[in-house]
């Protein structure tokens, strides 16, 4: 072989060695056409998903078990939030950093919703510890989730987020959206026939965060969240 050829075959090998070395760069680092959504906590979620359907890849920000209430997103978080395509959130009231967050995210690269956009919410009646900051409270009570009405609006404001990140699919999340919905309304109508001829109307909850689900069925939930042992026996008597 001369050493034309052997300098031809070299510099092949090598072009070889780049294309097939970038290939597999392509093939681990798979760029997915999905839509990228962050959720906050496991109800933002578990509606995203039902929704979103294969068409998205849905995050979960706070694992189970973390207490929603005193949450603060990490750096790394508010970052993956910045770069979504969607973010969504219950409200302000419950996730009470997001007002912070949303300063630093650009809106036009990212759909945000508010999945309690045009619910009227009720005033809490939760009661706190004295150890609580008072900045902790909440003006009004966040759960609105627990109503499956209510839930269903929820879902269809999700929905429409959905749909104005990725238009191309809107009719899959149209139909997602009314097939859960529909499995909200008949949890909403076993609730009815469960709770039409109840003559005892009052439960016991540890915390307050069944007001939406009580207004809805005409109950009385009664809460012994942040109220001490002294405080319990004193209103016993």
């Amino acid at each position: 072989m001369n050493r034309k050829k052997r300098i031809g075959l070299a510099l092949l090998f090598s072009i070889l060695l780049i294309v097939v070395g970038c290939g597999s760069q392509e093939d681990a680092q798979p760029k997915s056409d999905k839509l990228t959504v962050v959720t906050t906590f496991y109800p933002m979620y578990d509606f995203t998903k039902n929704v979103a359907g294969d068409n998205a890849d849905v995050t979960l920000l706070l694992e189970a078990g973390t207490d929603t209430h005193g949450y603060e997103p990490s750096a790394k978080e508010v970052a993956a939030i910045s770069e979504a395509d969607v973010f969504i959130y219950n409200s302000e009231e419950m996730e009470v950093w997001v007002s912070s967050v949303l300063e630093s995210i650009d809106t036009e690269n990212t759909v945000v919703v508010n999945a309690s956009e045009g619910i009227s919410l009720l005033e809490s009646t939760e009661e706190h510890s004295e150890h609580e900051a008072a900045g902790d409270d909440h003006e009004v009570d966040p759960h609105i989730w627990l109503d499956p009405i209510l839930a269903k609006e929820e879902v269809n404001n999700i929905k429409a987020g959905l749909i104005a990140a990725d238009q191309e699919n809107e009719e899959t999340y149209e139909t997602n959206a009314t097939a859960y919905t529909e499995k909200l309304e008949t949890l909403n109508q076993e609730f009815e026939t469960a709770f039409k001829g109840a003559t005892k109307r009052t439960f016991v909850t540890q915390h307050a965060a069944f007001a939406y689900l009580a207004n809805r069925y005409d109950l009385e939930q009664v809460s012994i969240a942040g109220i001490s042992t002294e405080e319990n026996l004193a209103q016993l008597n």
